[in-house]
């Protein structure tokens, strides 16, 4: 797999039937590696170890109902009272980060309504807060650590 922008960790990989599965701590099982699955995991690990974020109040797959459809928030972070918090959208390294893949954060976000948003293909990272009584946003400067968020 590619070189990250993010901190290397102890990765966990099985191979099955020829195919690589990485193991997914939130998950607690393996899934099957892609490059945006390689993204997400780096991803986690750098907000659990790097920036203090509670491993209980991060979820992967979170399952939303928009429009009536069903979409997947790719990590969401949530709040003692199980309310989100941040949402997180990895995409493959080679996938550029444009205004489409932020209008898809920000379709998940109509269903979450959360105070940051992440985007990031593992080398490029994009973090967004919003101010819903401003009617506001501002992209910030890094990654918060999670004692630090508002």
């Amino acid at each position: 797999m590619l070189s990250l922008n993010l901190p290397t960790f102890n990765v966990k990989l099985s191979e099955r039937e020829g195919k690589t599965f990485i193991f997914d701590s939130l998950r607690r099982r393996y899934v099957t590696l892609t490059p945006e699955e390689w993204v997400r995991q780096h991803f986690v690990h750098f907000l659990i170890e790097q920036k203090g974020y509670p491993a209980a109040w991060l979820a992967n797959e979170v399952t939303l109902q928009l429009n009536g459809t069903r979409k997947r928030a790719d990590t969401v972070l949530y709040r003692s009272d199980l309310s989100a918090r941040m949402i997180v959208e990895y995409k493959a390294p080679e996938v550029e980060i444009t205004q489409r893949v932020f209008d898809q954060i920000m379709r998940y976000n109509q269903v979450l309504r959360v105070d940051y948003l992440i985007v990031s293909n593992g080398i490029r990272h994009f973090c967004c807060h919003i101010d819903y009584q401003r009617n506001s946003y501002s992209f910030l400067q890094e990654i918060p650590r999670y004692e630090e968020l508002g």
